[in-house]
């Protein structure tokens, strides 16, 4: 597998600021499933604030790297990492984590909407409900923690006059809109979006994306997406990976204009992937 990418890892991270502006920082990061090699020496950083976006061609290890930032990749029960990834200063593979407090921290949107099958008020507060104890839970205000969430994601006009209705009752986007509001009552920092778009019409995924830059400073965002477009549409920074290394990472705007490898120039005018 090494052998077909003709090139040293490297992560192009030339407006990468001092420390206290990077959000993620991944270092010399390799991944196992088992036996197969996905991930190689990736070294990678995340600013603060911004959306930065993972680009590569199916199989390149970009979910993979997604979902080493909030180790969703354990629950697979057989992978296997080497070197660190630092999120907010903490190296999140260090054994004394408690995962429980990480996903808090770092909330997690998948490629189809997932709504539980309650109403739309106790989507929102389920992830409130569960990390926060009994005794600290105010729940007078849950009403206001769910119309704050709601309105952020652009939704309360569509449904606060139907808030008891079940979640899985309303379209593809309308519940996109709402697993990401689920995550804003429990004060994540990061968000990661697994090609989020990818279940929608391109009607729906304008408007996710329209969300995706409106919640730009407020949260630092990572999204993985096979769409050149809304990658250049809808990131600060880009990233291209291919066969588990990081290739290229600098300023979207830059990287689309004038990529600094072959290889990202041939993905992004679609000679391959």
């Amino acid at each position: 597998m090494e052998q077909g990418v003709g090139m040293e890892n490297q992560a192009v991270n030339d407006a990468a600021g001092n420390s206290d502006d990077v959000a993620i920082r991944v270092q010399q990061l390799s991944l196992w499933y088992g036996t197969f090699q996905a991930l190689f020496d990736v070294d990678f950083d995340v600013k603060r604030g911004i959306i930065t976006s993972l680009i590569g061609p199916s199989g390149c290890g970009k979910s993979t790297l997604l979902r080493t930032v909030n180790r969703i990749n354990d629950r697979l029960g057989y992978v296997r990492t080497t070197g660190s990834v630092e999120v907010l200063g903490k190296n999140i593979l260090d054994e004394d984590v408690a995962l429980p407090q990480l996903r808090k921290e770092v909330g997690m949107v998948f490629q189809r909407p997932n709504p539980f099958p309650l109403s739309i008020r106790d989507n929102v507060l389920f992830g409130y409900n569960l990390h926060e104890a009994s005794g600290r839970r105010d729940k007078g205000n849950e009403d206001d923690l769910a119309e704050a969430a709601l309105r952020k994601v652009l939704l309360w006009d569509e449904v606060k006059d139907r808030l008891d209705q079940k979640a899985t009752e309303l379209s593809l986007e309308e519940q996109q809109k709402l697993c990401i509001a689920r995550l804003i009552p429990v004060k994540p920092q990061v968000l990661l979006m697994d090609e989020p778009c990818s279940a929608l019409d391109p009607a729906a995924t304008e408007a996710i994306e329209e969300l995706i830059w409106e919640l730009r400073g407020q949260f630092t965002i990572l999204i993985v997406t096979h769409n050149m477009a809304q990658a250049r549409r809808a990131s600060d920074e880009c990233a291209f990976m291919l066969m588990g290394k990081m290739v290229e990472h600098g300023q979207t705007s830059e990287m689309f204009v004038t990529p600094e490898h072959k290889e990202t120039a041939d993905y992004i005018e679609g000679r391959y992937g």
